[in-house]
């Protein structure tokens, strides 16, 4: 249940960005209340499917709604994302989903574990258990294809980033960088602390359905050892049947 608001004050506002992407912004903060009123104005749009609805993509407080502008006028867009994210009032979402991340921590998978033990003054085992005691809610998909931006890290384990970033980050990798954690999808640069890696794919896009999760998710991260890393990743390598 979302509780009864309007949001911030002067919020929601809408506003063009180029001739084929509108965005409502619900607030300048990172709120769990502000994202459910983002995810729902997103469900909506979908359901409704317009045919000049071309993709909708929630962010921590705002949604871009791209459209084709060869199919509406833009005044025609403007006035349903409008009326379908100016809502008031008490409203539900559906139960969201919830997935285990098995997660190898340390090691040849966590080269930077150590530094964020040095930083919070603990030792592996208690930042592994600080790590993975939390439900993490996903509140958007941005910067890579299926990286997840999550909500609900331990402060006692929070580390600041690499000085010097990697040229390449394998993927899989899960990291910490300041207040925010985080799961590498693809290989790509980056200078999060990396902790560990999980075997399961977050971007397959030989799959109808490419990114394991999306906003709203929940996930918490479960230890495992190499071994059991290393059957979850075999079994990933099997064709389907």
């Amino acid at each position: 249940m979302i509780k009864e608001t309007s949001g911030q004050t002067g919020f929601p506002r809408f506003f063009w960005a180029g001739d084929s992407c509108v965005v409502a912004e619900f607030g300048d903060c990172i709120d769990m209340d502000l994202n459910a009123r983002v995810r729902l104005g997103a469900r909506r749009l979908e359901e409704m499917a317009p045919s000049w609805l071309v993709e909708t993509v929630p962010t921590y407080r705002s949604l871009a709604v791209y459209i084709d502008p060869w199919s509406t006028s833009r005044e025609e867009a403007m006035k349903m994302v409008q009326e379908l994210c100016e809502v008031t009032g008490s409203f539900l979402l559906p139960e969201p989903e919830r997935l285990d991340i098995p997660v190898c921590y340390g090691g040849e998978f966590g080269p930077d574990m150590e530094r964020v033990c040095s930083h919070a003054g603990l030792v592996l085992e208690e930042v592994v258990e600080l790590h993975s005691a939390p439900e993490y809610h996903v509140y958007m998909i941005g910067f890579s294809p299926g990286f997840p931006y999550l909500g609900g890290m331990d402060p006692r384990i929070e580390t600041p980033r690499l000085g010097n970033p990697r040229t390449a980050i394998p993927a899989g990798s899960v990291g910490i960088a300041g207040m925010q954690t985080g799961v590498y999808p693809t290989e790509t640069p980056g200078g999060w602390n990396l902790i560990g890696r999980t075997p399961l794919r977050l971007f397959d896009p030989g799959k109808n359905d490419p990114f394991l999760l999306s906003a709203g998710m929940k996930i918490r991260f479960v230890p495992v050892d190499r071994s059991v890393f290393q059957e979850f990743s075999e079994d990933l390598m099997e064709p389907e049947r």
